[in-house]
C-alpha cells in the first residue's frame, strides 16, 4: 500500500540461525530462507488482514501464508513492525517475506520480489453515513484521509481541491471520519468492513469507488491507485526459489477453492477479491512476469 521504499528500522530484526527446526528436509532447506525451515514474516497489526496472537499470524493474509508454509514444510515466525518497517525488513533481508495488503507497484518490485496476487483489492472508501461518493469527480474539494505511505496518498494529492489527511494508522482515519474532520477514508476494504461492526458509534459505511477511466488515468497517472490493485507477498530480491514456491501455493489455492473460502471467512466477496481487472496482467508482463503470464482468477476454474 505504501510508496515508501526503504526506511531504516530496527523493529523488523529477526533472530539467528539457532532457531532452525530439527530434521528440515532438503527440499525445504532449498527454499533459501534466512533460517532453514523457518520463514520470518514481517507484519504490522492490521486486522483482519494480519495480526499476531499467541505468537501466530492470523487474518486473511496470515491464513493464506500459514496454509502455504505448511505445504512447504516451513515454520512461520512473525516479526511485528510498521508498514515502512515491513518493506525495509524485506529489502535488507532481515525478513524472508512481508504480507498484509501490500500493493504491487513497478517501483517497489525493483527492490524486491512479488508473488502472484493472493487477492485483488477493490477501491474501497469509508464514508460517513448519509453521504454518497461514487466517482473521482465526487471527491473534488473534500477532506480525504488515508495512512501515511499508502498508495492512495499520491492519488488524493491529485484530486483537484482535495485536502490530504495522512495518519500513522487506520484508527486515525476512522477517528477523524467519526468526528467530521474527514469526509472519506481510503483503506483496504476488510478494514472498513470490520470497523463498521466494531465501532458502530462512528456511523460509517463502506462504498466502492467507480474506477477512473483510462483517459482520466492518462491525464493524472496517480489516479491508477483509485483502481483495484493487485496485492502480493513481498520478498527479498534474491529469494527466487521461495517466491516461486509460495506463488505456486497461491495459484493452487485459487484452484482448490481455499482462497475463496478464506476471503469469505473475513467478510470479503470472492467476486470482488479474486477476479483480476484487465490491467493486472499487462502491468506485470515484461516487468516481473513473462509476456504470457496469466494472473490467477476464480474465473479460470
Amino acid at each position: 500500500m505504501s510508496a515508501i521504499l526503504l526506511v531504516p528500522t530496527a523493529a523488523a530484526c529477526g533472530s539467528g540461525g539457532d532457531d532452525a527446526p530439527k530434521n528440515v528436509s532438503a527440499k525445504t532447506a532449498a527454499l533459501g530462507t534466512i533460517t532453514p525451515g523457518v520463514i520470518k514474516v514481517a507484519v504490522q497489526p492490521y486486522a483482519p488482514y494480519t495480526s499476531v496472537q499467541g505468537g501466530k499470524i492470523v487474518g486473511l493474509d496470515g491464513d493464506i501464508l500459514n496454509y502455504a508454509a505448511k505445504k512447504l514444510g516451513l515454520t512461520v515466525e512473525p516479526q511485528v513492525t510498521d508498514f515502512a518497517g515491513m518493506l525495509a525488513g524485506v529489502q535488507s533481508r532481515r525478513a524472508d517475506i512481508t504480507i498484509g495488503g501490500v500493493a504491487w507497484t513497478a517501483e517497489r518490485q525493483k527492490q524486491g520480489l512479488f508473488t502472484d496476487p493472493p487477492y485483488y483489492s477493490p477501491p474501497a472508501m469509508a464514508v460517513r453515513s448519509g453521504k454518497t461518493y461514487k466517482t473521482v469527480d465526487d471527491l473534488k474539494g473534500l477532506d480525504l484521509g488515508t495512512v501515511e505511505g499508502y498508495v492512495w496518498v499520491k492519488s488524493i494529492q491529485s484530486v483537484p481541491g482535495a485536502t490530504l489527511h495522512a495518519y500513522p494508522d487506520a484508527n486515525g482515519v476512522f477517528d477523524d471520519l467519526g468526528a467530521g474532520r474527514a469526509d472519506v477514508g481510503f483503506l483496504d476494504p476488510l478494514i472498513i468492513i470490520a470497523a463498521q461492526k466494531e465501532r458502530p458509534e462512528l456511523k460509517i459505511k463502506t462504498e466502492y469507488l467507480t474506477p477512473p477511466t483510462a483517459a482520466q488515468v492518462k491525464a493524472k497517472p496517480a489516479y491508477a491507485y483509485f483502481q483495484p490493485y493487485q496485492t502480493g507477498f513481498y520478498l527479498p530480491k534474491k529469494a527466487t526459489a521461495l517466491e516461486k514456491a509460495v506463488s505456486a501455493q497461491i495459484d493452487a489455492m485459487y484452484a482448490n477453492g481455499e482462497m475463496a473460502k478464506l476471503v469469505t471467512k473475513y467478510g470479503g466477496d470472492p467476486e470482488q477479491f479474486l477476479k483480476p481487472s484487465a490491467d493486472v496482467a499487462t502491468a506485470r508482463r515484461g516487468v516481473d512476469r513473462p509476456q504470457d503470464w496469466t494472473p490467477p482468477s476464480v474465473e479460470a476454474q
